[in-house]
Order: structure tokens, then sequence, then C-alpha cells
């Protein structure tokens, strides 16, 4: 059953008439933000708009009910919500699309995101966190459709969690008692993606207290709700999360999105049962128009009917509001006009006051610029090149840093045969002018606070005198033990993980000695499960969410990759959600449960550390190194190593260690094999076989992946044995074509190599099934050993002869230079 507003509801009793004017002057101002902003694009000022026009009432009416303490996660829609909460402003909001990068004026993304992605700063500037309690709190905003509600969860269930554990009270900053809302929004086609059901799913499992509000305009872009959904009703689809007496559920509401009272009944309604019961709300909002079309990018006059058309203009929300108040006396006719004079006037003067400041801001670098030409001008033989092209950099209307970097490369280039010492001084203005952008577009990637990873001292493993051999699941539940009992704010969930203790024990009786909110099953979701963990991170928490396996990670890597990969980048280090993100692959038998999709990892999560530890015992040390740290983080636990017996160290709960800091495994002088995880073992079984022949591998592992080896400690091995072999379970032209990139070109190792650097690699296809499936797909000691071998052969084939006939019979051993 669909609810109404109550019919009991007086709107007198919730906002005064000078509020509700006050109401109509906030949506007006923002409207005419919106048909400004398109203009600015049109006129060539912005590069891109999309606006929030025909949402205003709506969000005006969730304003009222968004206090401190609670998230919003949202879309590019939001924007009259976000002016009256007082967290944009005119001035910011034009700032933005103009793409100010000057953090002072556009505070949500400096510059680096397109207009409407909203973004308070949850962090101050030396990155320790504000107290989220005694503000209103926005998540970043990301582009791609429903990709803001996996977060959502989180965001949600953290005050569920703040309410129902006692340890947790103390952190004030971060939650009064669980009494916090998440306030989700997205248009009404979005919620054809996966992952709104996913997460509205999972919300309504969790019993987390979020509002989510869709807004309903009939369309997405040009296609019509009737291709979008069943019904072309999203009330009737959602009814089956309607919750009824004793069970849980959605309190679900729908309303027009163009009455004022019913939209306030409704919200104070359900932000009155989601505050104090946890009970989730659907609202969605109808009849909403869209008075401009999707965005700048087209105009919906191409596919809207003249009917419908014209009936958005009847029915468009502030027109009908507008009469709404005149039909009830609430304001006259003439006091109305000249508020919308008035607010008409103070918006054009912001957007104005924006511009400038923008054009100021990268006219001095111009004016700069032009004056350090101008003398080069002077003393030149290329006089009228340069000044022409100095006059034109001068006359261009829409200034941009890309024009002046564009007229100083040719400057240089004309008078590349010419002594001028003003020459060295253009040189030396923009390399100092670039370092400046570098940090106002490419900064806070990660953490540049003094909580980085990389401050984290290392230590070592301590062993007792006979120190016992246990299996490597002991090692790690025997750490989570501690680690649980030592930060109340960990929080630990996935597949398995509570009541089975994760399908390889590592857990196990972890719930049962701390609590189903700390330890936790959840669904078959791992979209929602990374979301949930972004969430419960924004709010301070220090979730480990679990992805069953490696290969699992597909599922969630887009929310991984557009969301917490660059979550601190897109705020310019104003937010952060330091996830750990635990994993286990490769080596297991089986399509789905052994393949090795690290090239994939490594390019789309740049931004999250990638760790691949060989053993037990060097995941602990990095789960301690991330837990000391603001950074997120992927730990690839070895799928072999549950059962191997490693020593037991007596400091489990100190063992840090350091990222992006290779250990070399074993010595030698032919040969350097790097390698990783699950590999290193086979490679140092076949490094003590070579050395039967005569041959000694160095084996370095490089323990991870992102950052890797920061030291360079790698090359200083290709310098002694001037021979490069990496080794992994990935497809060929994956992860050690990214290996050898960082030690060749990165470190400069193609300066040291007597021999063609190869690697070695798993087939192309997925591993096939079984135990000779894996020996067939996937590296194995015979073939390291071939590599090797060969690589010896090419040098000195009398010493090292081809015992075993042709090279390479896999065909997986790979020559940067195969025909040479």
């Amino acid at each position: 059953m669909t609810l109404s507003p109550s019919p009991t509801f007086d709107l007198h009793s919730v906002v005064t008439p000078e509020q509700v004017v006050a109401d109509y002057r906030m949506g007006y101002r923002s409207r005419q933000a919106s048909l400004i902003g398109r203009r600015e694009v049109l006129s060539g000022r912005a590069k891109f708009g999309i606006f929030g026009d025909g949402k205003e009432l709506a969000q005006l009416a969730m304003a009222r009910v968004f206090r401190h303490g609670d998230f919003r996660s949202g879309y590019y829609r939001d924007q009259t919500l976000m002016l009256a909460l007082g967290e944009i402003s005119i001035q910011t909001f034009f700032a933005q699309l103009y793409a100010h990068t000057d953090l002072a004026k556009e505070p949500a993304t400096a510059g680096r995101l397109m207009n409407g992605h909203f973004a308070t700063r949850s962090l101050n500037p030396d990155g320790s966190w504000r107290d989220l309690m005694a503000q209103h709190n926005s998540a970043a905003d990301i582009s791609p459709t429903a990709a803001q509600m996996p977060r959502l969860v989180g965001l949600a269930y953290a005050s569920r969690v703040y309410r129902e554990l006692e340890d947790l009270h103390q952190f004030a900053k971060f939650s009064h008692h669980g009494d916090e809302i998440a306030f989700g929004t997205i248009g009404n086609a979005s919620t054809a993606e996966g992952m709104f059901w996913e997460s509205v799913n999972a919300i309504g499992v969790l019993g987390a207290p979020a509002i989510i509000s869709i807004w309903d305009d009939g369309y997405g872009i040009s296609v019509p709700n009737k291709h979008q959904m069943v019904k072309e009703d999203l009330s009737a689809l959602l009814a089956g999360f309607q919750r009824q007496e004793g069970t849980n559920g959605y309190d679900i509401y729908t309303v027009r999105g163009w009455d004022y009272p019913a939209l306030v009944a409704v919200y104070q309604q359900a932000a009155e049962v989601a505050r104090r019961d946890h009970v989730p709300a659907i609202i969605h909002v109808i009849e909403v128009t869209q008075p401009q079309g999707h965005s700048t990018s087209g105009s919906h006059e191409r596919y809207k009917s003249a009917e419908r058309l014209a009936w958005e203009v009847e029915e468009d929300c502030l027109v009908k509001m507008r009469q709404w108040l005149l039909q009830e006396e609430l304001i006259g006719p003439a006091e109305l006009a000249a508020y919308e004079a008035a607010d008409l006037a103070a918006v054009r003067q912001e957007q104005q006051t924006a511009w400038h400041e923008y054009v100021q801001f990268i006219d001095t670098d111009r004016q700069q610029a032009a004056a350090i030409i101008e003398r080069i001008e002077h003393q030149s033989a290329q006089r009228e090149l340069l000044t022409d092209l100095r006059q034109r950099l001068l006359k261009s209307r829409y200034p941009n840093r890309r024009e002046i970097m564009e007229a100083i490369f040719d400057v240089l280039k004309i008078s590349r045969h010419e002594t001028i010492a003003e020459r060295d001084q253009l040189i030396a203005w923009r390399d100092e002018r670039q370092a400046t952008y570098a940090v106002q577009y490419s900064s806070d990637l990660l953490s540049e606070t003094a909580e980085s990873p990389a401050y984290v001292p290392e230590v070592k493993p301590i062993y007792a005198t006979g120190a016992e051999e246990v299996t490597g699941f002991t090692i790690l539940n025997n750490y989570f033990g501690q680690m649980f009992g030592r930060d109340p704010r960990i929080i630990a969930f996935g597949e398995d993980v509570g009541y089975l203790g994760d399908v390889n024990q590592a857990m196990a009786g972890m719930q049962a000695q701390y609590g189903p909110l700390r330890v936790s099953d959840t669904g078959i979701r791992e979209t929602t499960i990374m979301g949930q963990a972004i969430g419960m991170a924004m709010r301070g928490l220090r979730p480990i969410a679990e992805i069953q396996y490696l290969d699992y990670i597909l599922y969630a890597i887009q929310i991984m990759s557009d969301d917490l990969a660059t979550l601190r980048w897109r705020t310019r280090g104003g937010q952060k959600a330091p996830v750990i993100i635990r994993t286990r692959g490769h080596r297991l038998e089986g399509v789905w449960h052994s393949g090795s999709p690290m090239s994939s990892i490594i390019h789309m999560l740049r931004g999250i550390h990638v760790l691949v530890p060989r053993d037990m015992t060097r995941a602990v040390g990095f789960y301690n190194t991330l837990l000391q740290s603001d950074d997120p983080g992927l730990i690839v636990e070895v799928l072999n190593g549950y059962r191997k017996k490693e020593r037991l160290p007596s400091n489990l709960a100190d063992i840090t260690i350091p990222l992006g800091v290779p250990e070399v495994l074993r010595y030698g002088q032919d040969v350097t094999l790097i390698t990783y995880g699950a590999m290193c073992q086979l490679a140092l079984d076949a490094a003590e076989e070579l050395t039967e022949v005569g041959i000694e591998v160095e084996v370095i592992d490089v323990q991870s992946l992102l950052p890797f080896d920061v030291h360079h400690r790698i090359v200083q091995s290709v310098q002694k044995t001037n021979r490069l072999l990496c080794v992994d379970e990935d497809v060929p032209g994956g992860a050690t074509s990214y290996m050898l990139q960082q030690v060749l070109e990165v470190q400069g190792g193609y300066r040291y190599l007597d021999s063609e650097p190869r690697t070695l690699t798993a087939s192309e296809h997925r591993p096939a099934y079984g135990s000779d499936g894996n020996y067939f797909s996937k590296p194995n000691r015979e073939e390291i050993f071939e590599a090797v071998y060969e690589m010896m052969n090419e040098s000195n084939p009398a010493r090292y002869p081809l015992f075993y006939g042709r090279p390479s019979p896999r065909g997986r051993i790979r020559k940067l230079f195969p025909n040479v």
C-alpha cells in the first residue's frame, strides 16, 4: 500500500507564512541560476551545464527536515537543497560551472568536477575529521547513474551501528546516538540500474534510516518511463517493499512535485519515523517537470510532444506554488513581484562576481606570461610572429590556462635558435606555474597528511625461541581477535563472514565474541558491500569489507573505481573513506575462483593501495599499516596460504609493513625475478632447482602493486644481474607489463639490461578446472625454470644448452621484441 500525506497534517504548525514565502524565493533564485547557467554554457563561458530546474519544491521540503549531522548522497539535480541548507551559494554554484580551481571559491571539488556535483568538507586542512554533527553533510557526488546509491547503504547503516554499539557513543563528532538520517536522491530513469535495486534491498534488510527521494519527470534524457520500467510506475514496482505489521521494509509515499503542502507533510512524516525508529522511507515525487530538458547537450523539444511541453509549462512547480501563494493570500502580487525582481538581480550579480573572479584568477597568470613574452619579442628576429602570438593570447574572450601553456610552447619553439635571457625566465616561470597547476589538478589522489601510510613506521615480526608453527588462517584468526578488541570502530562484513567466520575460518568465533554488528553476514551483493563500507568509512568507522573471492571484485569495481578511488581527489582532500577491502585469490582450481584480474584492478583503482602479501603474516602487517593510516586499501590474501604453516609471531598486533617496499627472498647474481603472492613460492622452488645447473636467481617479492617499489630497490638488483623476468598469474600484457613499465621506464632499468626483459604469465583464457587445468593455464615451476634458463642460454649457449627441446613449449614466456 502506498502511504499518502497525513490528512490531519497542519502546514502552519510546521512552517510560518513568512517561511513559506522564503521557500518560494529560494526556489525562484535556484531557478534563475539554472536559466542563467544554461545561457553561460551556450555563450561559451562554461563547457557543460546540467541543472535542477523543476525539482525545487521537493528539495525545499527536504531541507526543512535535514538536520546537522545528516548526510546526503545524491546527484546533479540537487542544487536547491544545497542552497536551502546554506551549503552552497549562487556564487559558488557558478564558480563550479566555470571550473574555478580556487578551493576558497569552489569548495566542493575545486573545479575538478562539472557543475551540480556537490560535497561538503568533512576534513580539516590537515586531513583530520571535522565535527560532522555540527554541519550538514553531503557525500561527494559522482556522475555514473545510480552510483550514489551503494554508499547510501553505509551512510544510513552507520546510524544504526552508532546507536546500538555502546562503545561507539564516545565518538560524538560522528553521531548523536544514531539519530541521523541519510538522504538519497535519484532520477526516475536511473532506478532502472541494478545498483538502485540492490541498494534498496540492502537498506531494507539492514533496517537503516535512509530516505530515498525519486525525482520522476517521466524521462531519462529522451527515453520515456514506458521503456524504463514495468507498468511505467515506480510506486507500483516498489509496493513489495512496503512494510507491514511485524515486518521490515519501507514506508513508501507518492506525492506530486508541485504540491508544496503535501511535500512538506510527507517529508516531516518520513523524517520523524526514520529518525526515531530507524525505518527507511521511499518518497516517489511524481509530476515533476524539466523546463530546460536534460542538459545543455541537447534540447527536449526534439523528443517531447507539444502537448507534453505545454503541460510542463502549466504544471511547473514554481508556477503552481506562486498561484497557491496568491490564492491563499500569503503575499500580495506587487510584493511578490518585487521580491522576484530583487532575487533575479541578486542572482545576476552573484553570477557576474563569480565570472569576474574566475577570469581574474587566470588573467593574472596570462598577464605575467605575456609580459615575459613581450620582453623576448624586443630581442628576437621573430618579433612579428611573437607579437602576434602574445596579442592573440591577450585577446581571448574566455581565458584558460591551456592557452597560456600553448603560447609559451610556441614562443619557445619559434625562438629555439636564439640566445635570449628572457627565454630562461619564461621557462622558469612556466615550471613554477606547472607546479602550482599540478596541485590544483592532480593533488590528493592519496593522503598527503600526517596520517598517510607512508609515515607508518615498519615493525618487523618478532619470533620467540621455538615459535610454534601454525596454519595461516590461525595467524589471521589470532590477529583479528586482537584487532577487534583494540578498536571498537572496526566493523567487518561480507558473505559468510559472521556466523561461519568466513569461508576459510580466519574470523571464526569473532561474531560470537564481538556481536553481529561488529562481524556480520551480508547477502550476495558485492556492489553494496563496497558501498556499505564507503558510507561507513565516511562517517568515521573503520570497515573491513570482504569480497569472498578476487574474481567477484568485478561486481564492485565500478563503485571502487568511480567512487572510492576518486573520493579524496575529487574533493581535493575534503573527504576520505579509509576502507579496507579483504579478498582472496590465486591458485585455487576453477574458472571463477582462481582468476587474476590484477591488470584491471591496478589500472582502474588508482587512489586505492593494492597489496598482495605472500603469506598471512605479511597480510597482518598490511592490515595494521592501513588501520594506522587514512587511505583505502585492497588486500589480496593467498588462497593456498590458509592451510600452510607459518611461525607464529609474538607481536601480531604491532607488525606493520611499509607500502611499496619489495622484499628480496633469495639473493643471486644472474637473473632478477620479480613476482608476488602465491607465485613467490613457485619462484623460490624454481630458483633452488636452477642452482643445480649453475644459475643463481634473485627472487624479489614486490609485495604491493600500488604503490610499486617506491625506493627503486628492484633496479638495484637489475644493475647487478642485467636480466629481468616478471612472473604472475594475470593475462599476457597484464600486471607483468605494468611491472616492466615501472622497472624499465620509471626506474630507468633499461640502461642495465644485457638481455631482453621477459614476462611469464597465465594463458589468455581463464584457468581451466582441475589440477591439470591449473597446471596448463598458469605458470608453474618448470616454466619458470625454462624462462630463466633460456635467458642464460642466449648469452652462453655452450654452458646452458637447451636440454629440454624447443624453447617456451607452452608459449607464455614473452619477449618484448619476439622477432628480433
